[in-house]
């Protein structure tokens, strides 16, 4: 029987007020006991989420998924390091580029894919300068003017 598709998309909005996207990923999360029920009941948060390497796997930190509300079974700590599933490739790939001056790994988007499992999408990001967000904002006023004048 096929998996009801989902619509659970958690997005970290300031992510891409703060960082220039180099390249994309997605990865799989390792979840404990109730963890999965909270983020498809939608309870997580990806605010100040960032990603770091420790003896070669890649963890996300500050990721916050609620405890689940229903039961006392499985109970977890909110804001634990959850390792991040990527092929070996792709990590090495990402940990040369980390040490480099000025990127980071953040976490943009948490979803569940079509065959069940809460995937992150992470990026390389480079930090802006607070011209590029000014030249950011500019940009998105000028998208909503012209919606709203109906170009």
């Amino acid at each position: 029987m096929p998996k009801a598709k989902s619509n659970v998309e958690i997005k970290n909005r300031r992510a891409s007020f703060d960082y220039e996207f180099l390249e994309t990923f997605v990865a799989g999360i390792v979840l404990s006991g109730t963890e999965i029920k909270s983020i498809r009941a939608g309870k997580a948060s990806l605010v100040d989420a960032f990603c770091y390497f420790n003896a070669g796997e890649l963890y996300v930190k500050n990721m916050h998924v609620a405890e689940y509300h229903w039961g006392s079974w499985g109970k977890h700590d909110p804001r634990r390091d959850r390792k991040l599933l990527l092929n070996r490739k792709e990590l090495a790939r990402l940990q040369r580029s980390v040490k480099e001056k000025g990127l980071t790994i953040v976490a943009v988007k948490l979803f569940i894919a079509d065959n069940g499992y809460a995937k992150l999408l992470i990026a390389l990001a480079r930090g802006k300068k607070q011209f590029d967000k000014r030249q950011s904002i500019k940009e998105k006023d000028l998208r909503r003017e012209m919606d709203r004048s109906g170009y």
